[in-house]
């Protein structure tokens, strides 16, 4: 992993540990609630704001992370077996996180598909999760607005 790759995932992780214990945020429990809601609207085309294929990568490296079959086991190179596991957790974490933030964010918004079909309404910043990366970007391609992206103590230019 290169320099640069390594330092952008520890900024990622930072950012999600940051919005998640933020004063009046989501609780863990909202966030673990919110996920089975999270699934279905997705599927269902109701919510946009996360794809099909990031939920089931996200589902795949959860089971990664129980299954007792390891890509580097533990029992053979112990420092290296615990650091992809280590590695996993961390990006199944800070996806939870922020994919939950919006996921409610846009609960609270009330904004549905058949009020915001074609409007750019997925998001609650009004981005419709396609185009140009916002801020830090993410990994498929869509963005949210820098207000749902930042939080206390973030430097926004």
């Amino acid at each position: 992993m290169s320099r640069n790759a390594r330092i952008a995932s520890v900024v990622a992780v930072a950012r999600a540990v940051r919005l998640a214990v933020r004063p009046g945020g989501p609780s863990v429990g909202e966030r673990a609630n919110s996920v089975p809601r999270m699934i279905r609207a997705t599927f269902s085309g109701q919510y946009a704001g996360v794809s099909k294929g990031r939920l089931l990568m996200m589902l795949a490296a959860a089971g990664y992370l129980v299954s007792p079959l390891d890509l580097i086991p533990e029992g053979i190179l112990p420092l290296v077996g615990l650091a992809d596991d280590a590695l996993v957790l961390s990006w199944l974490a800070t996806q939870l996180v922020e994919e939950t933030e919006a996921f409610l964010e846009w609960e609270k918004s009330g904004v549905s598909a058949s009020s915001g079909a074609g409007t750019g309404a997925a998001f609650p910043g009004g981005g419709t999760g396609a185009g140009t990366t916002g801020g830090a970007g993410r990994a498929n391609g869509s963005s949210r607005s820098a207000a749902s992206q930042t939080v206390p103590g973030d430097v926004v230019h």
